[in-house]
Parts: C-alpha cells; sequence; structure tokens
C-alpha cells in the first residue's frame, strides 16, 4: 500500500505561524518584567544601558549565579505578596500592601 503524500508545505505554515506567536509572546513576557520590576520608569536610554551593562557583566558564570539567585529570589517574593493578597478578605489590604499595584 502506497503512504498519503505529507502536505509539507502547509506543516511549514503552520509551523512558522506558531514561531511567529511564540516570539510576539516572548515580547509581551519581556515587557511585563520591566513593568514588574519597576524599570519601566526609567528613561529608554537608561533601561537599554543597564541591560547592556548587564549583558557583558554576565558573561562571567559567578555574576550569572548572582543575577540568577536574585532573578529567583525576586519571583519567589512576587508569588508569597500575590498569595498573601488573594488571601486577604475583599476590599481589605494584606500587611504586604495589597491593592491593584501592578508594579508588584
Amino acid at each position: 500500500m502506497a503512504r498519503k503524500p505529507q502536505d509539507i508545505d502547509t506543516e511549514l505554515q503552520s509551523l512558522m505561524t506558531r514561531a511567529k506567536a511564540l516570539k510576539a509572546k516572548r515580547i509581551v513576557q519581556l515587557g511585563e518584567l520591566i513593568v514588574a520590576t519597576g524599570t519601566d520608569t526609567l528613561d529608554p536610554d537608561v533601561l537599554a544601558g543597564l541591560l547592556l551593562h548587564g549583558g557583558i557583566e554576565a558573561r562571567t558564570e559567578k555574576t550569572r549565579e548572582g543575577y540568577r539567585a536574585n532573578g529567583a529570589a525576586f519571583f519567589q517574593r512576587r508569588g508569597t505578596r500575590k498569595a498573601k493578597d488573594a488571601a486577604a478578605p475583599s476590599g481589605e489590604k494584606s500587611e504586604t500592601g495589597g491593592g491593584d499595584d501592578p508594579a508588584r
């Protein structure tokens, strides 16, 4: 029996569409990270310089590990705050400040 031929063009188009969607999602997540860390208040030139400087420094494994530890601690603090805010009765703020502050 002969196999049914695959529609390679359709599969490639599907993969390209998915790749575009993933790239767009990545850009959105990077923007959300900038807002969450509060660096959206910096001038774009300052933010670009900060990222370039960090990128240069992160070339050493020791520095990368330090950055990684700081980043992990940041996300753990954010998760703890969200859990406490969700546990607070509606209309009240937890002792972390609560509210609808998107910068947290």
